[in-house]
């Protein structure tokens, strides 16, 4: 079967992009395709579930509310690059979180990439 790596980099609370993003990663999931999920740079405040959201200040709903729920799509571990283990917010996780080396060899281990 063809796996797939989805590598999300939108924050939190950023735009309704993200929300998009891991609802059609989920879809994948849902119909049997093998998905990683990696979360880079601003992505890791996805990790943060105690975000309240609060609509006179945010327009979407904290995408993170999302990423509980990876577990139940077989979504788990959320894959972090092994330089980022110290951040605060991978530190205070509550996620199922794999270590990874982001290179050329990791990325060619997957029939397709999706970066959003």
């Amino acid at each position: 079967m063809k796996t797939v790596l989805v590598i999300l980099t939108q924050p939190n609370l950023g735009a309704l992009q993200i929300n998009e993003s891991i609802s059609a990663t989920m879809v994948l999931a849902t119909f049997g395709s093998p998905v990683k999920v990696l979360l880079q740079d601003t992505a890791l405040t996805l990790l943060n579930s105690n975000v309240e959201f609060d609509k006179l200040h945010q327009a979407f709903k904290p995408a993170s509310n999302m990423v509980e729920s990876f577990e139940f799509y077989d979504l788990s571990p959320v894959l972090i690059e092994s330089r980022l283990q110290d951040h605060p917010l991978v530190k205070q996780s509550q996620q199922d979180i794999e270590f990874i080396e982001f290179d050329s060899g990791f990325i060619q281990s997957f029939n397709y990439v999706l970066y959003w």
